[in-house]
């Protein structure tokens, strides 16, 4: 498909995604729990984040090469693990990881795909498989086998999600999944709950709640990182103690995060809690931020807050949606442009650099 006229941030990519969505996907991309005040906080919160640009650095044209996980990529990005991806484009997560590919990025694969996670890691992209805990912990183990032979980098466990938030557009849709749409990366790939219905409950959460486990502990995650030789990537921490306790059981990153907004309504937003998490592990792992990045200048705030990265979710399925891999690769390749310009405004020659800058509450 076309992108006309281009867009020229990743906000136009909403805009035309919502003309090609039908309603109740779009509403499904684009919503959150509750009354969404999380949701909305998300980017208030970074609105508010002014960054001091210093002067006279002598910087012309910034290096956006960063290291996460000891591997070196184009820019401190990577594509945030997103279930179902094919509900917006035929595509779906192929087309998506071969852009984060082109454009020397990570790909975060969900376990919720409706791909199987062989055919993604085909792509050639670095990818990072990202795991909700199921039920069964032999199950667990033998995925982490099939993870592994699939080549994946690193491993992203979610751990927000002790069961889906009540997301309100979803209900008033009634939302449901195609019947062709499955989640592949689960033992036995289909359940038929993800297309069914159950009053007041969306056939999306009635799946999750039978599939993954509730109720985890610490000592599931210490054991998950005995098991697995992968770098472990702890995700969906906000309070600084639980960031504390998931270095001690081994995590090597914390991605600081709300879920999008798509889980505790009334949850403070991630930018709030970023400098928070980074003086608690003081050092001791890489901290990205995600929920909210909608921008160049979005990623230099995080920086500046003390990320080494950001996880970067709804505007690339809104790209895939429009025009699926070709118009996913723009929108990263506007982003990197973005990303430069803000370095290059703020006196950065790197995204290093950027972490020393100061911030002040703005608005």
């Amino acid at each position: 498909m076309e992108i006309t006229p281009d867009p020229v941030c990743l906000a136009d990519f909403a805009a035309l995604a919502r003309t090609v969505l039908p309603p109740h996907v779009w509403d499904y991309l684009d919503g959150g729990s509750g009354a969404e005040v999380t949701l909305g906080g998300n980017r208030r919160a970074l609105d508010r984040v002014g960054v001091l640009p210093r002067v006279l650095t002598g910087v012309r044209t910034p290096s956006l090469r960063t290291r996460l996980l000891g591997r070196e990529y184009a820019m401190p990005v990577a594509v945030a693990p997103m279930a179902y991806q094919r509900l917006v484009h035929p595509d779906g997560e192929p087309a998506l990881a071969a852009a984060a590919r082109a454009a020397d990025v990570p790909y975060l694969a969900s376990i919720l795909g409706s791909t199987p996670i062989e055919q993604v890691t085909a792509t050639g992209a670095e990818v990072w498989f990202q795991l909700y805990w199921l039920r069964d912990r032999s199950l667990v183990d033998d995925l982490l086998a099939r993870v592994r032979a699939a080549g994946c980098r690193a491993l992203v466990v979610t751990v927000d999600v002790p069961v889906l938030g009540r997301r309100l557009r979803d209900l008033r849709n009634s939302f449901r999944l195609p019947p062709d749409l499955v989640p592949t990366n689960l033992p036995g790939g289909r359940d038929d709950l993800a297309h069914g219905g159950t009053p007041g409950v969306t056939p999306v959460s009635a799946h999750r709640d039978t599939v993954f486990a509730p109720a985890l502990t610490w000592s599931d995650l210490r054991w998950l990182g005995e098991r697995c030789d992968l770098p472990l990537v702890v995700k969906g921490i906000l309070d600084p103690t639980d960031a504390v306790r998931a270095v001690e059981a081994g995590a090597r990153a914390i991605v600081v995060s709300n879920h999008g907004g798509r889980q505790l309504d009334g949850a403070p937003p991630s930018a709030t809690m970023l400098p928070e998490v980074v003086a608690a592990v003081g050092g001791r792992c890489e901290v990205l931020l995600d929920s909210g990045i909608r921008s160049g200048v979005d990623v230099l705030r995080a920086l500046a807050l003390g990320a080494a990265g950001v996880l970067v979710g709804r505007p690339m399925l809104w790209a895939l949606a429009v025009g699926g891999r070709p118009a996913a690769s723009s929108a990263l390749a506007l982003l990197a442009d973005e990303v430069r310009d803000a370095l290059a405004l703020a006196g950065c020659a790197d995204p290093a650099t950027a972490r020393h800058l100061r911030t002040v509450p703005v608005g």
